[in-house]
């Protein structure tokens, strides 16, 4: 590593990192990388991000983790995630990445600490975001009955009342998932009419302890008194009537849709119309030769911790291939000036 001292006067001084293998991303999938890559021999780079361990941080109990007999915190896993990285030899910087360029070579990457990265071969495991609705009370009662992901948390669910909001794909899929535990689940959804796909629609429609709360919005997420507060109810008002109610639920699960954290890759790297990194059929090559991307960045259908660690594991294990077949001329990275 070199140090890049500023011009005399200022007081910041930058360095300049350099690897073999860099990974953005702090959560399962970058984790898994490093572990992979770490154990290689690769020594790789993990720069963890705005939200180090990612989604899970946010999660209390995780249930559906192999490995674990008993519910475990979210957090805790997480960092278990990164001692074990660390202690196999990857090294975790706290940084946030502001810019990358992924035509240069070495692919550079600058922190907002001002530090450069410079890199043979790139992870990128940024993430995604689920959407929210930014309504009072949503976000404090975020894993204390509020939830954007069914599979994650629809178990704690069983034979309780639960809403799910939106009318799309996910929240048609997640209605459904959620209709084979919960006792009864409400669909609340802003529009008249589904933007679902019409065969999950009708599968929908089909299940008797499904109903639907056409032209509606939530306005207000509603908690239980006491020290311990949890959701106890919803507040909604019809955009038609202008009626307003309070809706009591166990449980309501936001699914409107997931945003992958792929901003800064703008331009540089193929990508769907909604911004997911495109990779390879079976593989996490990117269209960058040396560029990988693992877990939600480029999985819009599963968004589950053990998918995203497994695509992590395939993206270092890519990574090593690559290095591996590089062309002799390529200079090394202890030569990069």
């Amino acid at each position: 590593m070199q140090r890049l001292t500023e011009t005399p006067g200022t007081e910041s001084v930058s360095n300049t990192h350099r690897t073999r293998l860099l990974i953005l991303g702090a959560g399962p999938a970058g984790y898994t990388a490093a572990i992979y890559a770490a154990r290689a021999g690769l020594a790789p780079l993990v720069v963890a991000g705005m939200q180090p361990g990612g989604q899970l941080t946010i999660t209390t109990d995780v249930e559906n983790y192999p490995g674990f007999a008993e519910p475990i915190q979210g957090p805790w896993l997480m960092d278990q995630f990164r001692a074990q990285a660390e202690h196999v030899g990857a090294t975790v910087i706290q940084d946030v990445i502001t810019g990358v360029d992924l035509a240069a070579r070495p692919l550079r990457a600058t922190g907002d600490s001002g530090d450069i990265y410079l890199a043979e071969t790139l992870v990128i495991a940024t993430g995604a975001q689920a959407r929210w609705l930014g309504v009072p009370g949503e976000k404090e009662l975020s894993g204390f009955g509020v939830s954007a992901c069914a599979t994650c948390d629809g178990f704690f669910f069983r034979g309780k009342e639960v809403a799910v909001i939106g009318g799309g794909n996910s929240a048609v899929e997640e209605a459904l998932y959620l209709s084979n535990l919960a006792k009864r689940v409400t669909v609340i959804h802003r529009r008249d009419s589904f933007r679902a796909e019409r065969i999950l629609q009708q599968r929908l429609f089909a299940k008797p302890n499904v109903t639907v709360v056409w032209d509606t919005v939530v306005e207000e997420m509603l908690a239980t008194e006491g020290r311990f507060r949890a959701l106890r109810a919803v507040a909604t008002r019809n955009l038609k009537t202008g009626a307003t109610a309070e809706l009591p639920f166990d449980g309501v699960f936001v699914a409107i849709g997931h945003d992958p954290a792929t901003a800064l890759f703008h331009g540089q790297i193929g990508m769907d119309a909604d911004g997911y990194i495109t990779t390879e059929p079976g593989s996490t090559r990117t269209s960058i030769p040396g560029v990988f991307a693992a877990g939600d960045v480029q999985d819009r259908i599963y968004r589950q911790a053990v998918t995203a660690a497994g695509t992590g594991c395939m993206a270092a294990l890519e990574a090593e291939k690559w290095l591996a077949h590089l062309p002799a001329e390529a200079p090394a990275v202890e030569a990069w000036t």
